[in-house]
């Protein structure tokens, strides 16, 4: 086939309403639109090494966001598929947001379960081979880095979370990781102010993650997957989101009094208001 007999077969299959309902279905299972929570670290650690040392070299940032969101992209369709077989999905038949119970695609028949997992090992093979690159041209430390952030992506649904550890390692992972792992392919090393500045939006991240496991309470329960959530209860789990905000500002103002961050940090305080509307709304919602 010549190339212009392969770009009609191309354009042809896009104008196919299967294969556009297929491909946005593969775009829901990869939940794509919440990649920007692994992506601002990414740029965070990249901008600091450029304030630190000013340096920056666009191939290996372009290189770490591809790595973080193949790593992202695997976490996501493993859980879909790992959720899918423990019996979690049929548990919760709601599927009350992108976050909460799963895509919802697999128990409805619209993706192949396989071909979700062959997906979920393709992306952490693609996240391997950059992370290879990264360690023979810039360190070694991208290896610890690394085989942190796929293994416990891999292993979330069927290791971590069951055993109540599972939201800490996504905070970390999409906090410090990223962050560090960052600035570390930036500079080649690592220093106190990325590792601080990655602190506050693990937790954010953890928060989002936390807030959104209230809905699968009772399907998590049922199907014996044992969260933080699961195990202290809807009520507590919306006072410790309450905890998650509150010390997010409360690193960020430490960090200030200690000069560890500049003083300019300290407008991320105009966003405090939003977070207790959200705590508030939490709690008078939590059932």
């Amino acid at each position: 086939m010549n190339a212009k007999n392969a770009l009609n077969e191309g354009l042809k299959l896009l104008k196919d309403p299967a294969s556009k309902t297929e491909s946005l279905a593969w775009i829901k299972e990869l939940r794509a639109p919440f990649f920007t929570a692994v992506l601002i670290p990414v740029f965070l650690g990249t901008t600091m090494a450029w304030f630190s040392f000013g340096v920056f070299d666009a191939t290996y940032f372009i290189l770490s966001l591809i790595g973080v969101v193949c790593v992202n992209a695997g976490t996501n369709l493993a859980n879909d598929y790992f959720d899918y077989k423990s019996g979690c999905d049929e548990a919760n038949p709601d599927f009350s947001s992108p976050f909460s119970g799963g895509s919802g695609l697999l128990p409805k028949g619209v993706l192949n379960p396989r071909k979700v997992y062959i997906a979920a090992l393709i992306s952490f093979v693609f996240a391997i081979l950059i992370g290879v690159f990264l360690a023979l041209t810039r360190g070694w430390a991208i290896v610890l880095l690394g085989l942190i952030g796929v293994s416990s992506g891999y292993f979330y649904t069927t290791q971590l979370a069951p055993r109540g550890i599972g939201e800490l390692v996504v905070g970390l992972n999409c906090g410090p990781l990223a962050v560090i792992g960052s600035y570390y392919v930036q500079t080649q090393t690592i220093a106190l102010e990325p590792i601080v500045a990655s602190i506050p939006i693990g937790i954010l991240i953890l928060a989002v993650l936390w807030i959104n496991e209230i809905p699968d309470y009772y399907a998590d329960s049922k199907a014996g997957k044992m969260t933080l959530v699961t195990r202290i209860g809807k009520k507590k789990a919306v006072d410790v989101y309450g905890v998650l905000m509150i010390l997010t500002y409360a690193v960020i103002l430490m960090a200030v009094v200690f000069s560890v961050m500049p003083r300019l940090t300290l407008l991320s305080f105009l966003t405090f208001p939003l977070a207790m509307k959200a705590v508030y709304v939490a709690r008078g919602n939590y059932e």
